[in-house]
């Protein structure tokens, strides 16, 4: 994965170019931040992404212009973060955050394969909640015309990851002025159902393990 313009400059140390360690921070995530050039300006765009093995892939409606540029084989970045931690010092220029980052360098192509398309929609769905897309229906033939998928290899990029405590100055530990760590925490709170749902419809058992557990487990990776 590593490459001339994936390599981390800046404190190496926390780079790694494994990519196990790079597909266990993706499998963490759901959505990604996709850079590239427009009209000679640099746009960021974020999106849901799916990832099965060495393979990620983007969907969105065929007027997109992030993905019409996509297809016409325009090189992008793509950058997922998760930020662990706040990191309070003593002075205000060694405050920090702790995080796990992958960033991605590549082209995609578009996916044209109807089955290829559906097994696609299936891997974002499951990205974002797994279990999901058995409870749902399934998407129509206009559905899926009017549907652009991306396949991105998973080829080129680095992972980078701080996960340490504070780190001051010397002179700044005898300081009276608290430092430490403050973790991030994400959970998913009570489901709140839709005003048009039926009645004695039941929570689906996607949603049940996100209020019972306060996180979803992607288990479609290998």
């Amino acid at each position: 994965m590593r490459s001339e313009r994936s390599k981390v400059r800046r404190v190496p140390k926390r780079a790694s170019y494994d990519v196990e360690r790079v597909y266990a921070i993706l499998d963490k995530e759901c959505v990604c931040q996709i850079g590239f050039v427009s009209e000679g300006h640099p746009v960021v765009i974020p999106t849901i992404y799916g990832r099965k093995g060495d393979q990620l892939y983007f969907h969105g409606a065929n007027a997109s212009r992030m993905l019409q540029h996509m297809e016409e084989g325009a090189p992008v970045s793509i950058n997922v973060t998760m930020t662990n931690a706040l990191v309070l010092a003593r002075s205000a220029f060694h405050h920090s955050l702790n995080y796990e980052s992958v960033t991605l360098f590549g082209t995609a192509t578009q996916v044209e394969d109807r089955e290829e398309k559906l097994r696609a929609l299936e891997i974002i769905s499951e990205q974002v909640l797994p279990g999901r897309w058995q409870e749902v229906r399934q998407p129509s033939e206009k559905e899926l015309q009017v549907t652009r998928l991306m396949r991105f290899p998973i080829s080129e990029g680095a992972a980078k990851v701080r996960d340490e405590g504070v780190n001051d100055d010397k002179e700044d530990y005898e300081l009276g002025i608290w430092a430490g760590l403050v973790p991030i925490v994400r959970s998913f709170g009570k489901p709140l159902p839709d005003d048009r749902l039926q009645e004695g419809v039941a929570l689906p058992a996607s949603v049940k393990r996100l209020s019972c557990c306060g996180a979803a487990s992607n288990t479609n990776k290998l």
